[in-house]
Parts: C-alpha cells; sequence; structure tokens
C-alpha cells in the first residue's frame, strides 16, 4: 500500500471514530438514561398503571435432585412479547430487554434473539463497561477483536465477552454451505463499577463443555451457569454473578421449577411453545420478568417440545448510564469514555488502525479453518 493510501485509510478511521463519538454525544447530552435499582418497582407500576399490590406467596414442592423441598415462587412482575426489528447490518432480532418495554432489568442491559445470514451481520464496533453472552443456537458464528482473540462459536457454543475498560471486535456469520442462517441468543450484563476498567477477556464454553440433567423422561435442562436439579456448571465465566438455563420439555403439561438468590432479579424467554405460571399462559417469544418476592420460579409447558431459557442475575447496587455499547454509572465517567475512544487510549489504542479480517465476510471453510487455530 502507498503511503497516499495509507493515508487515506487512516483519515477514513479517524472519520468514523470522530463521527461515533459526535453522534454519541449528541445522543448522550439529549437522551441519556440514569437509574437506579431502588426505583424499578416505582418505574414498573408507572408503566402498567398499577399499584404493586403485596400477594401471598406461592409454594410449589419439588425434588432439586437432591432432596424434596418447598420453595415460595416468584410472581409475575411484567411480561410481553419480543417484536422483530433490524439490528446491525441487515440482521433481524427479537430485542426484549433493551426496548422502551424493558428498558433493563438490573444487571441485564439487553437481550436479543437474533436472526442473520451474509451478509448481514455485526461488523468492527466497540464495548464498554460491560459483558456479553452470546449462546449460538444454530450456525455458525465467527468472532474477532482487535487484541487478536478470534475463534468460531458452532450449535450450542456459547462465549462469555468482558469488554472492561475498551473493546472493539467483530461478529459475523458464517456463510454456510447449505445456504441456512445463524439463530442465538445475545445477552448484555452490567459490570460492577470497580471492574469497568478491568482488562478484556474471552471465554468460550464448547456444548461438550455444559452438563445436561435429565430431570425426567419429559424435562431435560441444560446447565451453563449455575446449578438446577442438583447438577454445577463450569465456574467463573462472569464477572457478574449469572445463572443461566436451557430448559427443554417434550410433553404438555410438564412441570418444572428452579432456585435462585433473593438478590438476584431472574426472568425467562421462551424460544419454543407455550409455558404457564401461576395461572397464566405465555407464547412464544415472551418475555417473562418476576418479582423478588420469593425463592425461585417454577412453571408447567403448555405445548409439546417447549424450549426457553431462565435467567438471573445479581442486582447491582449502582447507577447505569448507557450511551448504545458503553455502560457507565455517571456523565462525567460517560465522557471519559468517549474522550478514550475517539482519541484512542486507555483501552482503545488499536481502534483507529484495526480492521477485522471477517468483516467482509467468512465461508464455512475458512470457519473451520479459523476453529482449528
Amino acid at each position: 500500500m502507498s503511503e497516499s493510501e495509507k493515508g487515506r485509510v487512516t483519515g477514513i478511521n479517524y472519520l468514523k471514530v470522530l463521527i461515533f463519538t459526535l453522534v454519541g454525544l449528541i445522543a448522550f447530552q439529549s437522551c441519556s438514561y440514569l437509574t437506579s435499582n431502588k426505583d424499578n418497582k416505582q418505574l414498573f407500576s408507572f408503566l402498567s398503571g398499577q399499584e404493586q399490590n403485596p400477594k401471598e406467596p406461592i409454594n410449589y414442592q419439588f425434588n432439586d435432585g437432591i432432596m424434596s423441598k418447598s420453595i415460595s415462587v416468584r410472581s409475575v412482575l411484567k411480561n410481553f412479547i419480543a417484536i422483530e426489528q433490524e439490528e446491525g447490518v441487515g440482521a433481524r432480532v427479537r430485542r426484549s430487554i433493551g426496548t422502551m418495554k424493558m428498558r433493563r432489568f438490573p444487571p441485564f442491559l439487553m437481550l436479543d434473539d437474533f436472526f442473520v445470514k451474509p451478509p448481514a451481520g455485526f461488523p468492527d464496533h466497540p464495548h464498554h463497561g460491560q459483558e456479553t453472552i452470546t449462546y449460538n443456537l444454530k450456525g455458525m458464528i465467527a468472532h474477532e477483536d482487535f487484541t487478536g482473540s478470534k475463534g468460531v462459536l458452532f450449535p450450542g457454543d456459547l462465549q462469555f465477552m468482558t469488554a472492561g475498560k475498551g473493546i472493539v471486535h467483530s461478529e459475523i456469520p458464517v456463510s454456510l454451505e447449505d445456504g441456512s442462517a445463524s439463530n442465538g441468543l445475545q445477552l448484555w450484563v452490567d459490570l460492577p463499577a470497580e471492574l469497568k476498567n478491568c482488562e478484556p477477556r474471552y471465554r468460550d464454553l464448547r456444548k461438550k463443555q455444559t452438563p445436561e440433567v435429565k430431570v425426567n423422561d419429559n424435562l431435560t435442562v441444560r446447565v451453563i451457569s449455575g446449578k438446577s436439579y442438583g447438577v454445577d456448571s463450569v465456574q467463573e465465566l462472569a464477572y457478574t454473578p449469572v445463572h443461566f438455563y436451557h430448559f427443554i420439555t417434550s410433553k404438555k403439561g410438564t412441570e418444572f421449577a428452579q432456585e435462585f438468590p433473593k438478590d438476584f432479579n431472574v426472568f425467562f424467554y421462551i424460544l419454543k411453545g407455550s409455558l404457564a405460571v401461576n395461572d397464566q399462559v405465555f407464547p412464544e417469544h415472551s418475555a417473562v420478568f418476576f418479582d423478588t418476592d420469593g425463592e425461585g420460579v417454577a412453571g408447567t409447558s403448555v405445548s409439546d417440545d417447549a424450549e426457553f431459557v431462565l435467567i438471573g442475575g445479581k442486582i447491582l447496587d449502582q447507577e447505569v448510564l448507557q450511551h448504545g455499547p458503553f455502560v457507565e454509572t455517571s456523565r462525567e465517567r460517560m465522557i471519559d469514555v468517549f474522550r478514550n475512544y475517539q482519541y484512542g487510549m486507555n483501552g482503545f489504542e488499536n481502534a483507529h488502525s484495526w480492521d477485522s479480517k471477517i468483516a467482509g465476510g467468512i465461508s464455512e471453510a475458512e470457519a473451520r479453518k479459523l476453529y482449528k487455530e
């Protein structure tokens, strides 16, 4: 590449950074969100137009794989069906957390059920102050970042990424030989204030590394993070404590139950079929959020072959200010993040000069080679 071409590329990269920063600052000044966890219930009451009246606890008897026990069941706080929308470059997502119906559910900032097929994808973009959990359900997803990390997620694989002080990466669907699309979930999780400037890190979790417990002939639970029916997951996957389970039922009327710590917020998202909780039925693609008034969640499948993810996370006692993929606890700290990104410092040193190799697309053969590397 000639010196003039290098100069042109560098100029384009700086222009992209400047535009991103200016747009971010304008949006930040006009529509930034600053909320605290103590306002959650008041916010839900306002949105629903209903008072949050205390209810008598419901107890559920079940066997957790070790002994029979009774737990108090959490009540439903809010629910809605996730609507499909466009995101990234040509991708389609059903977003539940991160919408006007549920702006955030601490520590959770966003949940997308994504459907993506080349040339669509999520090319080079930054993150700060958060963790992401990507659960690939179908197809293949390639990823690469400016620290040199790269890899491929196959069906059933997960990636736990800690952005920390700053990272720029690319997530691109692999062009499969059969022409099919990729489908998965991506969950954004807030980081504690004291860890927002930690070093970035990755943890790829292969399908074979996540234990499954066959509770009975009609219920199987994939224990991604946490403990379910006496079976523990791999440990230390994320800094913010998160419990993540994939429930699979094969017959209508199958009962399920799961305990959670009392300081966790809990929700489920229905991938397939329908479920009933506390005599209320929820159809496919429903996101159901629970109050903190019980020891766990229990329900019943209302259709054959129902599947859902049940997720809980430790409620962080801190302010949350978010602009896109940047998450902080105050306006001053957010301005510092924009400055760091604009000038390429304090974690974003490579942001101006790095371009991913996969942003333009990656074939199945190339992806399998990348995985072997």
